[in-house]
């Protein structure tokens, strides 16, 4: 990505991970499609509602693979092969180590915090059950992500395209026949998005052993390098940080939506599916500027990195914006797609309406974050995030929950603290030297 075209190389390296995030996004509703309209709206309730507190658990071991990601971009760009191995096997196995670690914590912990977080008892015993089977497949979901940041940071977003949609199929088709054809419950939904997990874990992983570049993974050579791990961790730690605060926070706004009752609970949870689609080119391209970044500053691009920025962020906030505008115009149908209840309907509209119209901000500021991890200052969008996004938006909903007792407070909780990091991320983009923090690394 450090040569030709700057909006070919960007737009040609998002497009692939935009159209695995799309069957991505498609596999995760089809879950709660299949589960509203066959299993009913407890069950929706139930696997609706597990975002939030799989972001919590998940995001932190995330995180630190983004900083991995970093350093193999930047390794990458500089053509530095010995570094460039060194990172690809210490991250493989720090996701080893992780996939261990997270099985155990989601398996033991998951429904205590369900309980902490208001969970009412008519679906508690439902998502318990599909949280300890979900996180009981941690090793496909965490080495997926950890193959495919390998990938990514050398360039490579195709194959992980071709793979995801091999293992969405395969959950769509496992949900259709366990939880439609055999009512088997909301536990063999997601025993199906385990199996689908693994399976493009293997293909990412067979892909790694057979290509002949500098990011080969030989098996023998899987080991912690302590400099290499404190680098990627630098690097990661912020990221793994903010998520799982990030993560945090949403949990206790999902508290919020739990005490309005079971309808809530299911119509907040089907738009969050659908709002998963707005998501769709701000992760794209989010991806692809962390990336891009990356390589070009381990080059010494500057100026390429600078016009790659500004490509990359006026994209994804026109995209995010009209995909926003088309939610708010279609909401009312595309929450009655996972459930027909008047209520659940009414509560995922209403959410649908306050925040789509608001996308760009949240474009805005997921794109500055990338932009300031792949220029390896991930410290600042995690403080940004946690004061925005975290502080702000509990503390606000706290509040004022107290003086309108009115589940609006905490759907307007969201667009306005994408205003507040939009406003400071722009400030800091346009005040402070972002592009030298690797100079003397």
């Amino acid at each position: 990505m450090t040569e030709g075209v700057i909006w070919k190389k960007i737009l040609f390296f998002a497009l692939p991970i935009f159209f695995g995030n799309l069957f991505q996004q498609l596999y995760n509703t089809a879950d709660s499609l299949i589960v509203g309209n066959f299993l009913g709206s407890e069950a929706l309730a139930a696997v609706s509602s597990s975002g939030n507190l799989i972001f919590l658990l998940v995001g932190f071991f995330n995180g630190i693979a983004v900083g991995a990601g970093v350093v193999i971009a930047r390794y990458y760009g500089a053509r530095n092969s010995e570094q460039v191995q060194l990172a690809a096997h210490t991250t493989v196995a720090f996701g080893l180590a992780a996939s261990v670690l997270l099985t155990a914590i989601g398996v033991l912990l998951a429904p205590q915090i369900l309980i902490w977080m208001g969970t009412p008892l008519e679906v508690l015993g439902l998502s318990t059950e599909y949280f300890r089977i979900y996180f009981a497949g941690s090793l496909g979901f965490i080495m997926y992500n950890i193959f495919v940041g390998i990938l990514q940071a050398a360039g490579d977003s195709r194959h992980p395209l071709i793979y995801l949609v091999i293992s969405s199929l395969i959950n769509i088709v496992l949900d259709l026949i366990f939880v439609a054809g055999l009512h088997l419950g909301v536990g063999s939904a997601a025993f199906a998005t385990i199996v689908s997990q693994l399976v493009s874990a293997a293909l990412c992983w067979r892909r790694l052993l057979k290509v002949q570049d500098v990011y080969r993974i030989e098996p023998k050579k899987i080991r912690f390098s302590k400099p290499m791990l404190k680098l990627i961790i630098q690097y990661g730690l912020p990221s793994g940080l903010q998520n799982s605060i990030i993560g945090f926070a949403n949990v206790v706004v999902q508290a919020n939506i739990n005490a309005f009752g079971q309808m809530a609970m299911a119509g907040c949870g089907a738009f969050s599916k659908i709002e998963g689609f707005g998501f769709l080119p701000i992760t794209s391209f989010t991806m692809a500027l962390t990336t891009f970044v990356g390589q070009n500053l381990g080059a010494r691009e500057f100026e390429r990195t600078r016009k790659g920025a500004r490509f990359g962020i006026l994209c994804s906030m026109v995209i995010a914006e009209v995909i926003g505008i088309l939610i708010y115009v279609g909401a009312p149908w595309l929450i009655a797609a996972f459930n027909r209840d008047p209520q659940v309907i009414a509560y995922g509209t209403d959410r649908a309406r306050t925040s789509a119209l608001f996308f760009f901000l949240l474009a805005f500021s997921h794109c500055m974050a990338a932009i300031l991890r792949g220029a390896g200052k991930s410290t600042v969008p995690m403080l940004v995030m946690l004061l925005t996004w975290c502080a702000a938006r509990v503390t606000f909903i706290t509040l004022v929950v107290k003086l309108v007792n009115s589940i609006q407070v905490v759907f307007w909780a969201y667009p306005l603290t994408w205003l507040m990091s939009s406003v400071i991320f722009f400030y800091y983009y346009r005040k402070v030297d972002w592009m030298h923090a690797f100079d003397n690394q």
